[in-house]
């Protein structure tokens, strides 16, 4: 008898072991912010299915190309759910520090502790877009990084930097949580800003597991030559990502995707950079001949040069099976929680079924 109980003890114990483990692997996030035709109410329900289905994150991207805000989509997303995470890219210099601290301090309030901070570099395409002078990106990235940092925690903040000063300012309202504050990067600088500064990383999107496993390492030794725990990161990465059903949608989809990485105006930006950390999906052979294939035929014609094996190297595209297995090689690379992002807004119901949380 007392054989039969210490096996049923050692199998339960075994159940809960597997059961949390596996929802441990399975931490996923919802990427959104990048389809013109969706609304902010299209996108609100995407995420209460998201949070229904057992995804950890949804996660907002401000992009270049000015769609949605990602302040008033995460207040929406805040008020209509109870558990996920909710966080957001922040393209510094469109707002100063101060006011993306005070911003993400309401954010965590009306959300019961639930906003995660992801800021990026305010870019030369950036400072055109928006009517502002250059300013170096990198230095820019790590001072506004460790002021947002110092409001958080301070109530009277002194910073006497580069790129910014400030004597004296502060919050009135301080969080009363913990905002994790994340870096957006894709080169090498931005990595070793976030391993010396940043309470993680958010591994840039149309990237494979391959860069992703040589990004986090150099996030890891920038940390650790700065006396930081890289354990206590929080480690995500942005997959683009479409589930073929016989439509041709998901290819066209991220064909259209990458096109928009390689095109002249953005190759320098989105694309070299990674060659420095080490994609072994992309040439200076691949960029130069989706270059000439620009010339010759524009975007469209680009979008179709592009080889399909760069297109499964650099997405999470193919079958479900094949969908969910391209997500787990980004875990083994190192990316706690992959933030799926759906090519186009056709395939967002798709994958929330495919990655949904048995």
């Amino acid at each position: 008898m007392k054989l039969k109980l210490n096996c049923i003890n050692y199998e339960m114990r075994m159940y809960i072991y597997k059961r949390n483990y596996s929802i441990y692997m399975s931490k996923v996030g919802l990427g959104l912010g990048y389809s013109p035709e969706l609304t902010i109410h299209d996108m609100i329900e995407h995420v209460v299915e998201a949070e229904k289905k057992g995804f950890e994150l949804a996660f907002f991207s401000e992009t270049i190309m000015t769609i949605r805000d990602a302040i008033t989509s995460l207040s929406a997303f805040a008020v209509k759910t109870s558990r996920i995470k909710l966080g957001a890219t922040q393209i510094l210099r469109l707002r100063t520090p101060l006011v993306i601290a005070q911003t993400f301090t309401t954010l965590n309030e009306l959300s019961n502790g639930r906003a995660i901070l992801a800021i990026g570099a305010c870019t030369e395409s950036h400072c055109k877009k928006h009517g502002l002078p250059f300013q170096n990106p990198a230095k820019v990235l790590e001072e506004h990084a460790i002021l947002i940092k110092k409001y958080w925690n301070e109530e009277s903040v002194n910073f006497k930097g580069e790129t910014i000063q400030v004597e004296g300012e502060g919050l009135t309202v301080r969080p009363k949580t913990k905002i994790p504050l994340l870096i957006a990067a894709t080169s090498k600088t931005g990595l070793k800003i976030a391993g010396k500064v940043g309470d993680g990383v958010v591994v840039n999107a149309t990237t494979s597991p391959e860069y992703a496993k040589n990004a986090l390492e150099i996030v890891k030794r920038s940390a650790e030559e700065h006396g930081r725990n890289f354990k206590e990161s929080l480690i995500t990465g942005i997959v683009v990502a479409g589930i073929e059903d016989g439509t041709k949608e998901a290819e066209r989809a991220l064909r259209w995707e990458l096109a928009s990485k390689f095109e002249p105006l953005q190759v320098d930006f989105a694309v070299r950079p990674r060659l420095r950390v080490g994609e072994p999906y992309v040439s200076e052979e691949l960029i130069n001949k989706l270059l000439e294939s620009y010339k010759k035929g524009g975007k469209e014609q680009l979008a179709r040069d592009i080889p399909m094996n760069v297109i499964k190297g650099l997405t999470a595209y193919g079958t479900k099976e094949e969908v969910i297995n391209k997500i787990e090689e980004y875990r083994k690379a190192g990316v706690e929680i992959p933030i799926v992002r759906p090519a186009s807004s056709k395939l967002i119901k798709p994958l929330i079924e495919a990655l949904a949380i048995k």
